[in-house]
């Protein structure tokens, strides 16, 4: 990775102009490679890809709003490599994979996620949003401001952008003539090549690194920024503001939000005289949305534009989304899957209801290892003696690794800090339990990342409550 996005981008530039051949994509139904297909097939360029989950029968909805792009879908055997201009590849992706291996016998090239993104980013002005927590959800609110204010945005996102699904897309990618708007991801290094015009550092938590090998990333991405830098207010990050725009809710930020009031439903806030009304909860959706207004008003959106946006902000799928309600229970779906993530959920959640019921799918066994003492301080810290806590099974994508921890393992573990919790041998256990203990006026909380059938999992849980 180190010298990916840096080392050949007139070779990328000379593939991206090649519109007679097409670009074949392995792990196509991927949120990352997905937004990059639709980005593509959005720019009038010829797509293909291969997907294993897609093999397996399952993300049929993935597949159809792939297909209504024009993107055409060949099974993982290497089949779809011949006669491509190049064949876009991730980190994820296995070397023994045969659209891989085929790929380079027949001499095609090997394009890495981050260099074809580095190269977008590159070509237009961009607004890059970094961090540790909030990136899909910042990245939404900056594009709707964006949209809304006229000035005809691109998307490349982890999240499904409501306000882009509601038109019959999948939701993470959009092109325009405007500014692109992007998701600066650290999982793997990849955003010390992005050189946006604009960059966003949201905050610094224990996540996929230490804090601090992970702020060493970000100051080297912050060094990338061609013309501006934002940079929320925690306290991790005060090694990085110098020559940064400082967004927040303390003292430390220059463009801060007052006279704060949180609701289960919606938030308020106010930025020097302008009023603000967030249809979201949560404090962390407020500093997220700071975030974004700080990164608009470089792009040159006054305030009182960004504030008529945000009033309308449609959000993210699986980012506090409600899902549904029956017999007085609501259900909310979020992907928050590391401990700040998931505590900041549990909180907004408990806005809504004096009981919440929290499920939570860990993903990987090596993250889950990583992040246990933590994730358990936090549960002990933010669940009230009413809510409920279950851990379900933990989700498993394949590959060699080192199965030496469990959701009984961080059941135990609550349980020794002082709160009951849950490890059913499956997911599904978890519904005969709501349909013994949920009452009116209680909440759901699913929570959980990677697993792209969680959502259906949330759908379920709302068609299985009492009536």
């Amino acid at each position: 990775m180190a010298d990916l996005a840096a080392s050949r981008p007139r070779e990328i530039a000379s593939l991206v102009t090649d519109h007679s051949r097409r670009w074949h994509i392995v792990g196509v139904a991927g949120s990352g490679m997905s937004a990059l297909a639709q980005y593509l097939a959005f720019g009038a360029h010829r797509v293909s890809g291969s997907d294993r989950a897609l093999d397996q029968g399952t993300l049929a909805e993935e597949a159809r709003a792939l297909t209504a792009l024009g993107i055409q879908l060949f099974p993982q055997d290497g089949s779809g490599s011949p006669g491509a201009v190049a064949l876009l590849t991730s980190t994820a992706v296995e070397a023994a994979i045969p659209d891989l291996v085929r790929s380079k016998e027949a001499g095609i090239p090997i394009v890495h996620r981050a260099e074809l993104l580095a190269h977008f980013v590159r070509s237009t002005r961009s607004i890059g949003i970094a961090g540790t927590s909030g990136k899909s959800s910042t990245t939404a609110m900056v594009y709707e401001i964006l949209a809304r204010s006229g000035r005809r945005p691109s998307v490349i996102s982890g999240g499904d952008l409501l306000c882009i699904m509601d038109q019959g897309y999948r939701g993470n990618a959009w092109r325009d003539a405007g500014p692109l708007v992007f998701e600066a991801d650290e999982s793997d290094k990849s955003l010390v090549h992005h050189e946006p015009a604009i960059g966003v550092v949201l905050n610094l938590h224990r996540d996929h690194f230490e804090p601090a090998e992970a702020r060493e990333l970000f100051r080297d991405y912050l060094g990338r920024c061609r013309e501006g830098r934002v940079l929320g207010d925690d306290p991790e990050l005060a090694s990085l503001r110098a020559g940064a725009l400082v967004t927040g809710l303390g003292e430390a930020a220059a463009l801060r939000g007052t006279h704060l009031e949180l609701r289960g439903d919606r938030s308020f806030f106010r930025v020097d005289d302008v009023d603000f009304e967030l249809p979201i909860a949560g404090r962390h959706q407020v500093e997220n949305a700071l975030a974004a207004i700080g990164a608009a008003t470089l792009a040159g959106v006054p305030l009182a534009e960004c504030a008529a946006a945000l009033r309308h902000y449609r959000g993210v799928a699986r980012r506090f989304e409600r899902v549904g309600a029956r017999g007085g229970v609501e259900v909310l779906d979020d992907y928050a899957h590391n401990p700040m993530k998931i505590e900041v959920t549990i909180r907004a959640a408990q806005l809504r209801s004096p009981r919440v019921h929290v499920l939570f799918q860990p993903h990987g066994f090596g993250p889950t290892r990583f992040m246990r003492a933590e994730l358990i301080a936090r549960l002990a810290a933010c669940l009230r003696p009413t809510d409920t806590m279950t851990f379900a099974p933990i989700f498993f994508a394949g590959g060699t690794v080192v199965k030496d921890i469990s959701s009984a393992d961080l059941a135990a573990d609550l349980e020794r800090a002082g709160h009951a919790a849950l490890a059913p041998a499956g997911r599904q256990d978890f519904r005969g339990f709501l349909a013994e203990n949920a009452q009116s006026g209680d909440v759901v909380l699913v929570l959980g990342g990677r697993d792209p059938t969680l959502s259906s999992f949330a759908r379920e849980v709302v068609s299985s409550l009492p009536g």
